[in-house]
């Protein structure tokens, strides 16, 4: 696809040129959501929103620090989804003595280094408990992104 065209676009459009989501949701007042992930290997998730008439309205990378920083305790899993898309499954653990589940997206930081964002659940209520950020132990004096 040469460009994604707010307005113009639309959800038929961008699933002949990027296949299936890895999520797919819709709200009550017909708004269709898309989330594309390029992890493990990326650093993004694209998030397409499309009004009722199928049209594109908005899309950008979720993976940054502001959308993080709407990542609040209580939270439940779904909203997160919808927030950040789907976590990178081979990065998701459950640690028993904490019945904690934690979900895992990488990301580039603001000084453009390769980092993770983790989101902690109490696994028994479905429901965030804290989230945080690290940069990436990559052997390397800077571990840059590859974008």
């Amino acid at each position: 696809m040469a460009a994604l065209r707010t307005g113009t676009t639309t959800i038929e459009d961008v699933l002949r040129a990027m296949g299936v989501p890895a999520l797919r949701w819709q709200d009550a007042d017909g708004t269709t959501h898309f989330a594309y992930t390029h992890q493990p290997e990326g650093y993004k998730t694209l998030l397409l929103d499309f009004d009722s008439k199928g049209k594109l309205r908005s899309f950008e990378n979720v993976l940054d620090e502001k959308h993080f920083a709407t990542i609040k305790p209580g939270m439940t899993e779904e909203q997160v989804l919808h927030r950040l898309g789907p976590p990178e499954p081979q990065w998701t653990a459950y640690y028993k003595a904490r019945d904690e589940l934690v979900w895992e997206w990488r990301f580039c930081d603001a000084w453009n280094a390769a980092a993770r964002f983790d989101v902690l659940f109490d696994a028994t209520k479905g429901t965030v408990r804290s989230s945080f950020d690290r940069r990436e132990q990559c052997g390397q004096t800077k571990c840059l992104c590859g974008h």
